[in-house]
């Protein structure tokens, strides 16, 4: 049992532990994100947030901003406890459990956003290099300084960890410094911030703020250098949270009871004159600024690593997946990394770049949360976390984020999004394959499971549409069979183009490769259909129990298209599969072509009209679908009748009017007078110059094979004809005329 158990549910791959050498929960995850949350926004904006919207608005803000947080990291622990999560961190994450499209179109906003976070952290430090000695250029401390952290982040990630240590030590020390401080002024407490022309609206200063809180990608940005990310990545986010909201909190009180709103505005460095030792706040500015700098120069470009790897960027892009050293560290990247922030350090401000790391940062949040819920609504049997936590959460999380970004900035929403997206469908256009599979085969099968338990076994005249079955035989050989049900579906319909093989000597393997092949076949040619092969000794025999067998529930092929015999010895056989298949309610469609003419011009198409009832529906509907169609889009459908007399022809053609305008179909009626000719004289007369000729057949009976030879007869000399048998249980005059 325990052996069958284990090939039915294998271990993971990723589940394997890392280096022995590897970070651990507190160097590699709490520290540098603890680090990041204490960080520029803390020391430079908090007043300036207390200030802006009171003590109230900034417990509001903080606690909003840290719930989006934690909800993510819910969704994040769950993740990285039920996969081994390697360089790459969110990105990693959500590829794997998505697909690269989905991956790479949030993993190149998520490197950006990495990016832009190590200018938001160095104008910091420069800020308030500058603010004490104001000799000093700014973007020119803040170009040195970014140059500087790059070259030592260069040198080892391990010793970058253990600087932040000290650093951590000095952020403790201007904390301290500011709790045992006093208030520079006899102040009320601010609980709604400075008057509405002295001051920014909510949602602006939450835009502000959020790059505080979003520290947690500094850890999870490391997972390829943790000993155990699937241990360390949950413990190390939850704490660091945890720490940060019970910080941020306090903090808003403090500053509220030592200084007015307007003081709180106008001075980013206030912490410092609110302190027992001033100078602690700029050891903590410093150290902070330049630890979170130095987290995102050693994530975003471990970001850009595994990206290239997977072969997400482009081609000539691959040597940005090149590590080097015991620690694969990225060096190419982290070269490309500091150009971009240097550009940004050069043209930014706080609080410019602020706003744009909050959309990155909810974007990644949101697809990381869609990416739990789903895993955890699917339930699917690989997916099995040590860390549970119920899809709601993850959702709710989710629609947190999207309900965040629209109340800061609708427009810049809507760009980001469209940004994603045409980062998902380039990604797409290239057809990228991956080696691991991803939750989306579920998420369609799940989708399919209550589309098929909810569709109704009655077909209705207001949603039919052909769900074709083309029995192509070589699709190379046949392919006006298939260029024709396109036209037909519109690559709407469920269209399936199957084979059956005669030959008693083909494997299953060989199968499954024909089926794989004529798939890559028909991808090319954009057609977008399912493929069935299948072995029998007699192909009609085979064609019928597969059009029998064919199918899930009520989801069945409701048309059957195949080409014209003419061969009288197999004819017995051929007319027998046609009656089976009107006994079964398919409608059948046989194809007589037209060798050297083909489908000619697709400018005309020949409706033969012996009413509504029977075959009359069918034949004005497939000619209303191929008319609308891009192929036969400047075809004209000409309703043709033969009638005895004037007089009849006079009736006729209102009747064809009146029945044309309701139907809605564009049709142009055109009424014959016999004058004693024969049917078969008018056809070939009237129908020389038509592209197409649409004729109905008769129910099969026991004299169906003869009556088919008549047929065949008929035929010689016509352009290409589509004969047409309706069989469904459908009154097709119901669907052209279900509107009326």
């Amino acid at each position: 049992m325990r052996e069958r158990f284990k090939r039915m549910f294998p271990p993971k791959e990723e589940v394997v532990k890392g280096s022995e050498t590897g970070l651990g929960t507190f160097g590699g995850v709490f520290t540098p994100s603890i680090l990041t949350i204490l960080g520029v926004i803390m020391y430079l904006r908090f007043g300036w947030v207390v200030g802006n919207v009171g003590l109230i608005g900034t417990l509001i803000i903080v606690t909003v901003a840290t719930s989006i947080t934690f909800l993510t990291a819910l969704s994040i622990a769950s993740i990285a406890t039920d996969q081994r999560v390697r360089t790459g961190g969110a990105y990693y994450m959500i590829s794997r459990s998505l697909g690269i499209e989905s991956g790479g179109a949030i993993g190149i906003p998520l490197y950006l956003a990495q990016a832009l976070s190590i200018a938001l952290y160095t104008i910091g430090f420069a800020e308030s290099v500058v603010s004490v000695f104001p000799e000093l250029d700014m973007t020119a401390v803040g170009i040195v300084t970014t140059i500087l952290v790059a070259i030592f982040a260069l040198v080892s990630a391990k010793a970058a960890i253990r600087v932040q240590y000290f650093i951590m030590f000095g952020i403790v020390l201007s904390l301290l410094s500011l709790i045992f401080g006093s208030p520079i002024e006899q102040s009320n407490i601010e609980m709604w911030g400075a008057s509405s022309e002295n001051s920014a609206g909510f949602w602006v200063v939450f835009a502000v703020f959020f790059p505080a809180v979003t520290g947690i990608m500094a850890g999870v940005n490391m997972s390829g250098d943790l000993k155990d990310p699937k241990k360390s990545i949950p413990k190390g986010t939850f704490y660091a949270i945890g720490v940060g909201y019970v910080i941020y909190m306090l903090l808003p009180i403090i500053l509220a009871n030592r200084a007015d709103a307007l003081t709180l505005i106008e001075d980013p460095l206030i912490m410092r004159k609110l302190s027992y030792w001033g100078d602690a706040i700029l050891i903590g500015v410093w150290g902070a600024t330049l630890s979170s700098a130095m987290g995102s120069i050693l994530g975003a470009p471990r970001v850009l690593q595994a990206l290239a790897r997977d072969k997400v960027l482009p081609r000539w892009l691959s040597w940005l997946g090149k590590g080097e050293g015991e620690e694969d560290t990225p060096r190419l990247g982290t070269v490309l990394t500091l150009g971009i922030a240097l550009t940004a350090v050069y043209f930014g401000n706080l609080n410019l770049i602020a706003p744009i790391l909050t959309m990155f940062f909810l974007t990644t949040y949101g697809m990381l949360n869609i990416t739990a819920g789903i895993e955890r609504l699917l339930k699917s049997p690989s997916f099995r976390p040590e860390f549970k936590v119920h899809w709601s959460f993850s959702l709710l999380g989710a629609a947190g984020c999207i309900a965040v970004m629209f109340l800061i900035n609708t427009f810049a929403t809507i760009i980001a999004f469209i940004f994603v997206v045409l980062i998902f469908l380039w990604l797409e256009g290239r057809e990228l394959q991956s080696a691991w599979g991803d939750v989306r085969r579920g998420v369609w099968m799940a989708i399919t499971r209550t589309g098929l338990f909810n569709l109704s076994a009655q077909e209705e005249a207001k949603t039919w549409r052909p769900n074709p079955l083309v029995l192509s035989g070589a699709p190379t050989k046949r392919w006006h069979l298939i260029d024709f049900a396109l036209s037909l579906t519109h690559n709407r319909g469920l269209m399936t183009v199957a084979t059956v093989l005669t030959s008693k000597n083909i494997s299953t393997p060989q199968i499954n490769k024909m089926e794989k092949n004529i798939r890559e076949f028909l991808a090319k040619r954009s057609v977008q259909a399912l493929v069935r092969v299948t072995t029998a000794e007699n192909a009609f025999e085979g064609s019928e129990r597969l059009v029998r067998a064919y199918g899930l529930g009520a989801l069945v092929p409701n048309t059957i298209i195949l080409g014209d015999s003419e061969n009288e010895e197999i004819r017995d056989q051929y007319c027998k599969m046609i009656k089976d298949f009107y006994e079964m309610s398919r409608n059948v469609m046989i194809v007589h072509d037209d060798k050297e003419k083909g489908f000619g011009d697709k400018k005309y198409i020949d409706v033969w009209w012996g009413g509504l009832k029977g075959n009359g529906g069918l034949m004005m509907m497939v000619a209303y679908l191929l008319n609308s169609s891009r192929a036969w889009w400047d075809a004209e459908v000409r309703l043709k009748m033969v009638v005895d007399s004037e007089k009849a022809a006079e009736d006729a053609h209102n009747n064809l009017t009146n029945l044309i305008e309701k139907a809605r179909t564009g049709a142009t009626p055109e009424i014959i007078v016999s004058n004693g000719r024969s049917f078969n004289t008018i056809l070939h007369e009237s129908s020389s110059d038509a592209d197409l000729i649409l004729l109905g057949m008769a129910k099969p009976d026991e004299n169906f094979t003869a009556y088919y030879s008549e047929i065949q007869e008929r035929l010689k000399g016509l352009p290409t004809t589509l004969l047409i048998l309706a069989a469904e249980e459908i009154s097709f005059g119901d669907v052209l005329m279900q509107n009326e």
